[in-house]
C-alpha cells in the first residue's frame, strides 16, 4: 500500500532498504561522532562556530550550514556565559511611589480607580 501511495515498485523499495548507506550519510555520521567529542572535551561550552574552528585547526573543512545542522541533530548546545544587561538601577536614597490606593485593587464604581502595570521582557 505504501509503494502505492509513494509511486514506488515494491522491488525498488526493497533495493533501497537493502543498499548501504550513502557516502554523505557515512562522512555525517563520521563528522557527528567528532562534533560529539569536541563539545564534550570542550566540558560542553562550545557552540557551532567554536566547533567549526577546531575542526578547521584539525584540518577538516565543513561548512557553517552543515555544521549548524548536524549539531542541531546531536542535540549539541553552546553555553552562553555573558551576563545580561543591567537596565536599571534603583537609587537607594529614592523614596517609593505612595500607595494611592492602599493596596485596594477593586473599583466600587467605574472610572474610580485606575491602576498600571508595567513589565520587562528578557530575550534568551
Amino acid at each position: 500500500m505504501l509503494c502505492w501511495v509513494l509511486g514506488v515498485s515494491p522491488s525498488d523499495y526493497w533495493a533501497w532498504r537493502k543498499r548501504a548507506p550513502s557516502a554523505r550519510a557515512r562522512a555525517n555520521e563520521a563528522l557527528t561522532d567528532r562534533i560529539v567529542t569536541i563539545h564534550a572535551n570542550s566540558r560542553q561550552t562550545y557552540g557551532t562556530p567554536r566547533i567549526q574552528a577546531e575542526l578547521a585547526a584539525d584540518g577538516m573543512r565543513c561548512g557553517r550550514m552543515r555544521l549548524a545542522r548536524l549539531t542541531r541533530l546531536a542535540g549539541v548546545v553552546g553555553c552562553h556565559r555573558r551576563r545580561g544587561t543591567v537596565t536599571t538601577r534603583r537609587d537607594p536614597a529614592a523614596l517609593p511611589a505612595p500607595d494611592l490606593v492602599s493596596r485596594q485593587f477593586v473599583a466600587q464604581a467605574p472610572n474610580t480607580r485606575w491602576t498600571a502595570e508595567t513589565t520587562q521582557s528578557q530575550c534568551p
